[in-house]
C-alpha cells in the first residue's frame, strides 16, 4: 500500500537535505518540535496543512512544489505497483457486469427522475 504521509516525508527530508540543514534548524524555524517533525519526515505522523505550511516557509519552498514532487512520486509508486501485477490481475474486470432487464419487464423503464444524478460540490 502506497503511503502519501511517507511520500510527504521523503520529499521534505530531501529538500531540507538539499539546503544542508538539520532537523533542529528547521524544527526552530517552523516552530515544532524536533521529534514530531521527525516523525513526519519518516511518515509515522501525517502533517496538518498548518504544520505543512510551516515547514515549507521554514525551508523557503512553495507548498505547490512540494506537493507537486509528492504526486509526481506517487504515480511513480502506482505504475511501479502496477507492473507488478501478473497480466492475468491486469486483466480481470474492476465491475461485475449487471444484467439489464428484458423489454416488457416492470424494471424495463425507469423514469428521467430516478435516472437523475445529483452532484454535489466539495
Amino acid at each position: 500500500m502506497i503511503l502519501l504521509r511517507r511520500l510527504l516525508g521523503d520529499v521534505l527530508r530531501r529538500q531540507r537535505q538539499r539546503q544542508g540543514r538539520t532537523l533542529r534548524e528547521v524544527s526552530a524555524a517552523a516552530r515544532v518540535s524536533l521529534g514530531y517533525l521527525s516523525e513526519v519526515e519518516r511518515g509515522q505522523k501525517e502533517a496538518s496543512s498548518e504544520l505543512l505550511s510551516a515547514i515549507c516557509d521554514a525551508l523557503d519552498v512553495r507548498m505547490s512544489e512540494v506537493m507537486r514532487e509528492v504526486s509526481d512520486e506517487l504515480s511513480l509508486a502506482e505504475l511501479a505497483a502496477m507492473a507488478t501485477l501478473s497480466e492475468g490481475e491486469l486483466l480481470r474486470p474492476v465491475l461485475e457486469p449487471v444484467p439489464l432487464p428484458a423489454p416488457g419487464d416492470r424494471m424495463s423503464s425507469i423514469s428521467p427522475k430516478a435516472a437523475a444524478v445529483d452532484v454535489v460540490a466539495a
